[in-house]
């Protein structure tokens, strides 16, 4: 029996509750990251130390992420993402108890495992939520979750550590996420939202094992979205994990003081997103754009932003104007990020959405896997931030030449 046919607000209602499962997620994570400067003086951690510690978190994601999204193709986003959100709040309370560096990789390695099904989930929730023409916009929404989580994490983290420490920050942040629960029943757990979400995608019972985890990566949509991401997440993934310590290091901006600029990269990053996914929603079936999907000069005005933004920090004369060309540089990212996805998500059979976008955070997380440590080694070497912006500017280009020359296969019409 096919599911019911959801109203425009009941199915915006449940790309919100995805949204918000964001949010959240990137809450637990960014608390720490905001509060570097003082847990890394206070555990004697060192610059280097602090980018292995982050790349914890995202070694862990790496390697979960597919399985996960797997996992979400069989279970269901309303059983998957519950389970996950709870289990996620347990290892983010943890880290309030880290006495040191080894006792914290642990805990971002076991966060990086629980959180990794929040992405996958969410796709899948907005690809069965809305109907094919208003999906590119429910991903742009998406992903204001996770920069709206990194807006909102440091004024919340600075307050709470004010009150009670750094450990007593982490631990109710943690803990405070679970308002989402209800949320969550009440739009996902409830029809006609439950039968929508549980229902088998088209034609998953004609492929064997729907589309397998280890196979999907090799779809051509997949693969040209992989590289893509592959070279613009390091340069996002400086701007949420190094911002706070950036601006410590090359501004004097004092711990407290950093949660006055650090909220502008991520709005920005939203703004980007609905932007862009606005346009590629509108240009989807411009005569110019035979194949469908993204623009492609979409994707070459995003991703020239970014990188223009951010060679433009290595120039800036204040805090402000470096957190404003690194807000424009976000502003080009989430647009890219949102974009890309969309374009996958629109070429791919529905029965395989989140085991792709499990790839899709596994292929961020690889990034981050390896450009952290390197960013905290190249700042330990140079003394400062300019060689590794440099850096990250160029990397970006041979992804995005990558995206535009990969050949295109059409829109898949149905799921």
């Amino acid at each position: 029996m096919s599911a019911p046919t959801l109203t425009r607000g009941q199915s915006w209602a449940l790309v919100l509750a995805a949204t918000f499962t964001m949010t959240i997620s990137y809450i637990d994570r960014q608390a720490l990251a905001v509060l570097a400067p003082t847990i890394t003086r206070e555990l004697h951690i060192s610059e280097t130390r602090y980018g292995l510690l982050a790349s914890a978190f995202s070694l862990a994601y790496l390697i979960s992420a597919p399985l996960a999204g797997r996992w979400i193709d069989r279970v269901g986003a309303r059983r998957g993402l519950l389970g996950a959100v709870l289990l996620w709040t347990v290892a983010s309370a943890l880290h309030a108890l880290a006495p040191g560096f080894g006792a914290l990789v642990v805990f971002r390695v076991l966060l990086g495992f629980a959180e990794s099904p929040s992405f996958p989930g969410a796709s899948q929730t907005v690809h069965r939520a809305l109907r094919p023409a208003d999906r590119p916009r429910g991903v742009g929404v998406l992903f204001t979750g996770s920069s709206i989580g990194s807006m909102i994490a440091p004024p919340i983290a600075v307050a709470l550590m004010g009150v009670f420490g750094w450990r007593g920050a982490l631990l109710v942040s943690a803990i405070s996420g679970l308002v989402w629960v209800p949320l969550w029943m009440g739009v996902a757990w409830r029809s006609p939202g439950r039968e929508v979400l549980d229902a088998a995608p088209e034609a998953a019972t004609a492929t064997p094992a729907t589309m397998a985890a280890w196979s999907v990566w090799r779809e051509p949509a997949v693969l040209r979205t992989l590289a893509l991401i592959v070279a613009s997440s390091p340069a996002i993934g400086f701007v949420l994990t190094w911002s706070a310590k950036y601006l410590v290091r090359a501004w004097g901006i004092t711990q407290i003081g950093v949660a006055a600029f650090i909220w502008l990269p991520p709005l920005m990053f939203d703004l980007g997103s609905v932007a862009f996914g606005d346009l590629s929603a509108r240009l989807a079936r411009h005569p110019s754009n035979a194949r469908g999907g993204t623009h492609p000069a979409l994707v070459i005005v995003s991703a020239a932003m970014a990188v223009v933004a951010t060679l433009a920090m290595v120039g800036a004369t204040s805090p402000w104007m470096a957190m404003g060309f690194a807000g424009a540089a976000m502003f080009g990212g989430g647009g890219t990020y949102s974009m890309i996805t969309a374009d996958m998500l629109a070429r791919i059979p529905a029965y395989g959405v989140s085991t792709a976008g499990g790839w899709c955070a596994s292929a961020q997380a690889l990034a981050f896997v390896v450009a952290n440590p390197l960013i905290g080694r190249a700042v330990e070497t140079y003394g400062g931030y300019q060689q590794v912006l440099v850096a990250l500017a160029v990397w970006l280009v041979p992804g995005t030449l990558a995206w535009l020359a990969w050949p295109r296969v059409g829109p898949v019409r149905t799921g």
